[in-house]
């Protein structure tokens, strides 16, 4: 390894790598930054523990491609058509209006346009792995903002080909005309197009024979070549390593075969991604960046003030999405991501950027991932502030009274205001997400109105104040927390019912005034009880007063420790006695009375009903005759029920 990376310093490496990431996970910041402090440390501007950082990133350029096939693995075609019905408007008025203004400050700052055009596109990318995780961690992924920020991550991911194929024409001494722009985007497009069809084409049979030798080992070693194969034939073809690695996961993710591989290249890519990011900050040299504060403050206000500007401008103003959504969707993308490094690296390699600003780069950006998870926990913080003054400026609410009002017109709210118009019971309901709004009014549902009920002027509008029932059924857990406390404060008595993802999250609710509380984990696994007891053959009347008790116990049944058994009253529930109704199988035959088959002497059960054809029969005698296809409703214990299934069914 003379001419490579020396073991010893690969060794340094991997485990300043852990080190780093172990630690900033201690302090929960993102485990990306550690791996960036720990190249500087150890790195030429630092101590020097590794001479060679170079060939060390050229190892390491490994884990960007293999970043890059999973990135295509988990975007197939499908997903990309959603994408780009969801997401392309307001990830494409991020990037460019990001990428326009930070060139724009760059260049009157006295950095050659090529290059200020370079830093817009570095500052326009976020940090898809850190946002996810952190949004995912604070139950957000399906929040409205936490739906906007995956869209506009996912344009930002796929904005990466054609960066990068960018860079080779910014490089170039030729003047950078239309014609000369147009030809060779074309010439990189149908190049582009040959390897994705040429790929879309093989990969399938090549991972169809792989898979067909039934060996693990022969499939991680193809999962492998693939990856570096399609690579290294897209760099023959000019198209980059990248831009191929990329190309190959969206055809393999076409194919039966893409999930295996996904599960394949997943935990290789983790390590050579550490590997990256610290070699990365091997090449920060503290000395020069702090040489260019002016250039540092400059890109680190770029990736997170402006561009939270420009986020929320998108969101709120031209999506509508309202001052929350836009505001916390705002604030988790001001950093700079993955990819940006990807794409500084090509540019330096390119001449675009020179080595002080890469510095400066480098340093502005390490700031903007340490400051990532702070900004994600102000955000919720401004929002549930008072004004300044004191107190609320409530709007003249609209005429309602003793109405339901429900806040969320999502799938749960929907259902609930159908239940209710079939009840003819009045209702009102809010939602922050404009689409779901227009929609209600497309249908002319006029009681369906837009904007962000964790505003006090909001609720008071709607008539919170006179409600008889308060409904929270948004998908925020943050916002679903403001909301139960201000309903219960401005009505104090009212019922104020609240929908949660996890249990974790039901005494707080109560604790702020929510009346009940409704865990969707929960739920869940009191419908798998349910299904599973009946299925056993238990009376649907046991098995109903069994759930009724774990939820009149509040879910504390439930969420008890693994290792505690359940309490011996709730199974004694299910063994009381109880009516249910028993269906005669079609195979029933000959048909036979009731004391013919001598129902009440070998089963227990009393039979108070019979129904046939809608039509009932009461308390039938021995002499009634059952037929296929009749119901029973007997009153009997579990025990007695099953023994009438098995006689029926003889």
């Amino acid at each position: 390894m003379s001419e490579g990376v020396p073991l010893a310093e690969l060794v340094v490496l991997l485990a300043l790598a852990a080190a780093g990431a172990a630690l900033f996970e201690r302090l929960r910041l993102p485990a990306v930054a550690g791996f960036l402090v720990a190249g500087a440390l150890v790195g030429p501007g630092g101590l020097g523990l590794v001479s060679d950082p170079d060939a060390v990133r050229r190892l390491a350029e490994i884990g960007v491609v293999f970043l890059l096939f999973e990135i295509g693995l988990e975007l197939p075609v499908d997903r990309l058509r959603r994408l780009l019905r969801s997401g392309v408007l307001v990830g494409a008025l991020q990037v460019a209006a990001t990428l326009a203004a930070t060139a724009g400050i760059a260049f009157a700052l006295g950095v050659p346009g090529r290059s200020a055009l370079v830093l817009g596109a570095l500052v326009a990318m976020s940090s898809t792995a850190l946002v996810i995780r952190l949004l995912s961690e604070r139950g957000e992924l399906d929040a409205p903002h936490g739906q906007i920020t995956i869209a506009i991550l996912l344009f930002q991911d796929l904005c990466i080909v054609p960066f990068l194929l960018a860079v080779p024409l910014l490089a170039s001494a030729e003047p950078l005309g239309v014609g000369a722009v147009a030809g060779a985007l074309a010439r990189a497009g149908l190049a582009g197009a040959a390897f994705y069809g040429a790929a879309r084409f093989l990969l399938p049979r090549v991972l169809s024979a792989a898979a067909g030798l039934r060996s693990r080992d022969v499939f991680s070693l193809v999962a492998v070549l693939v990856v570096a194969g399609a690579a290294v034939g897209a760099e023959a073809l000019g198209l980059g390593l990248a831009v191929g690695a990329f190309l190959a996961g969206l055809a393999a993710a076409a194919s039966p075969w893409g999930h295996q591989l996904f599960a394949e290249v997943l935990p290789l890519r983790g390590m050579l991604l550490g590997m990256f990011f610290t070699a990365v900050g091997m090449l920060l040299d503290p000395k020069i960046a702090l040489a260019a504060p002016l250039a540092v403050a400059v890109l680190f206000l770029a990736s997170t003030l402006l561009k939270a500007l420009v986020v929320a401008a998108a969101v709120g103003g031209v999506l509508r999405f309202g001052l929350r959504a836009a505001l916390l969707s705002a604030l988790a993308l001001a950093q700079t991501g993955e990819f940006s490094f990807v794409l500084a690296g090509a540019a330096a390699a390119a001449g675009l950027l020179e080595p002080e600003l890469g510095q400066a780069f480098v340093a502005a950006s390490v700031l903007s991932l340490v400051a990532t998870p702070f900004l994600v926990r102000l955000g919720p913080w401004l929002l549930d502030r008072p004004p300044a003054g004191g107190k609320q400026v409530a709007l003249p609410p609209e005429s309602a009274r003793d109405h339901v009002l429900v806040i969320g017109y999502g799938l749960a709210g929907r259902s609930l205001t159908r239940v209710l118009d079939a009840l003819d019971a009045p209702w009102r309901a809010v939602d922050a997400n404009p689409s779901a709004v227009v929609e209600a009014r497309r249908r002319s549902e006029a009681r369906v109105v837009f904007g962000d009920a964790t505003r006090p002027a909001l609720l008071d509008r709607v008539g919170v104040r006179s409600a008889r029932i308060v409904v929270v059924a948004v998908t925020d857990p943050l916002a679903t927390r403001r909301i139960v406390a201000l309903a219960r404060r401005l009505n104090p008595t009212a019922p104020v019912l609240a929908r949660t993802r996890y249990a974790r999250d039901i005494d707080h609710l109560q604790a702020l005034g929510a009346t009940s509380v409704v865990a969707e984990e929960l739920e869940a696994a009191i419908d798998l009880t349910t299904y599973v007891l009946r299925a056993l053959g238990l009376p649907g009347g046991a098995v109903a007063s069994f759930v009724d008790e774990l939820r009149d116990e509040g879910y504390a049944l439930l969420q008890t420790p693994p290792g505690v058994a359940l309490d011996p009253w709730l199974v004694e529930l299910l063994e009381q006695v109880s009516t249910e109704w028993v269906d005669v199988p079609r195979s029933f035959a000959p048909e036979r009375s009731i004391g013919a088959l001598g129902l009440r002497k070998r089963t227990g059960a009393s039979v108070l009903a019979v129904e046939r054809g809608g039509v009932h029969a009461p308390n039938p005698g021995p002499e009634h005759v059952l037929k296929a296809g009749d119901r029973l409703l007997v009153f009997g214990g579990s025990e007695t029920i099953a023994r009438l299934r098995a006689l029926l069914a003889e």
